[in-house]
């Protein structure tokens, strides 16, 4: 992900339109690989509008919900795990929209 000023990225971070972060261990947002794959600024891996409705979000879960999918897993994911916990993105939201 990439600003196009540090104005703009600046706007983002202060109106609260980032609420994906990339963190480390402690929780902190980090632009390290592998726990930033892309690199992006202050960690950020979504941007959302400023009424709230809309998200874009980097990388895709939709294409990393099986573990063959991964790019990067610890190695006792890969043996255990049948899906990614990205799967509980999806869960979550067809639950709430059956509850409507």
């Amino acid at each position: 992900m990439r600003f196009r000023s540090p104005e703009v990225l600046a706007a983002v971070t202060s109106g609260g339109l980032a609420p994906l972060r990339y963190v480390d261990d402690g929780g902190r947002p980090t632009q390290e690989y592998p726990l930033n794959p892309n690199g992006s600024p202050l960690g950020i891996a979504g941007l959302c509008s400023p009424d709230g409705r809309h998200l874009a979000l980097m990388p895709h879960p939709e294409r990393c919900v099986l573990p063959w999918q991964w790019a990067w897993a610890p190695p006792d994911w890969r043996r255990t795990m049948g899906v990614s916990p990205w799967l509980r993105l999806f869960q979550n939201a067809c639950e709430w929209s059956l509850s409507c």
